[in-house]
């Protein structure tokens, strides 16, 4: 049984930081792209990063590189998020997902193939 269990997220005020975590359990990850879809308010799923196993670079949103910083730990199956300079428009609920076409993550066309149960942001002056 696939799990993905986030930790992190809260809430942070413009300019601050916060670092996600997600611990993934029932796959391999290397086999997967292991990453972080957003939802706001009232906008549409976006794919904000996602790390593989290959030397090949991660992807981020282009609203977010720069900012954010995506990296695995594969010795204890968990991957990280670390976001500095918030912005407002970072609020969201942050869902960890994991699947084997990292294309989703730059054009959302189905839901990925396991995700967790999301993780609230805030950024709030």
């Amino acid at each position: 049984q696939v799990q993905l269990v986030e930790s992190g997220g809260g809430l942070a005020r413009p300019g601050g930081s916060l670092i996600l975590s997600c611990e993934v359990s029932g796959i391999t990850l290397d086999w997967y792209c292991i990453g972080w879809f957003r939802q706001a308010p009232g906008k549409e799923r976006e794919g904000v990063s996602c790390i593989t196993n290959t030397d090949g670079a991660p992807f981020y949103t282009d609203s977010v590189k720069g900012r954010f910083t995506i990296s695995r730990d594969s010795a204890k199956n968990t991957v990280y998020l670390q976001m500095d300079n918030l912005k407002l428009e970072d609020t969201g609920v942050y869902y960890c997902a994991a699947d084997q076409d990292p294309l989703i993550w730059a054009v959302p066309s189905r839901l990925p193939q396991s995700w967790g149960q999301g993780t609230r942001v805030t950024v709030s002056p």
